[in-house]
C-alpha cells in the first residue's frame, strides 16, 4: 500500500473537515442566509476521500 498517499488522503480529508465546520460556524456571525452550496460540496468530496480511504484500506487487509 502506498502508505504516503493515505497520509494526503487523510490529511485532505481534515482540512476539509476543518472547512466545512468553519463553513457551517458562520450562522454565529449571522451569515446563515448564504446558500451557495459550498456545503454540499464539501461534503461530498469528504465522502469521497473516506470511501477512496476505506478502500485502500481494505486492499491491503491480510
Amino acid at each position: 500500500m502506498n502508505y504516503s498517499y493515505l497520509h494526503r488522503l487523510y490529511t485532505r480529508r481534515a482540512e476539509l473537515e476543518a472547512k466545512l465546520e468553519l463553513y457551517e460556524a458562520r450562522s454565529c456571525f449571522g451569515d446563515e442566509e448564504i446558500d451557495d452550496g459550498t456545503d454540499q460540496e464539501l461534503r461530498e468530496r469528504i465522502s469521497e476521500i473516506s470511501v477512496e480511504i476505506e478502500s485502500l484500506e481494505h486492499s491491503s487487509a491480510p
